[in-house]
């Protein structure tokens, strides 16, 4: 699974020094789909309830985290 890597402030930050440039949010976006992707597959190689609740719950964690990213990157954009 891949991890995060450190940002750092792109010429596109906004000035309340809060939200991040839309670079890193398209890069923390496309690694979530991909964190989710491989957690989907690894999923369906385990058997037994605790595996299958453990994955879903990483799931439901990185798919949480994914939708806050997409609506800020789309407030960002003024959608």
């Amino acid at each position: 699974m891949l991890t995060q890597r450190e940002f750092e402030p792109g010429p596109d930050i906004m000035s309340n020094g809060n939200s991040q440039s839309l670079s890193d949010l398209e890069y923390r976006i496309a690694l979530l789909r991909e964190n989710i992707a491989e957690l989907t597959e690894q999923a369906a190689g385990y058997s037994g309830a605790g595996d299958e609740e453990r994955n879903a719950d990483r799931i439901a964690q990185q798919s949480e985290q994914l939708d806050a990213l997409i609506k800020e990157r789309d407030a960002l954009l003024g959608q």
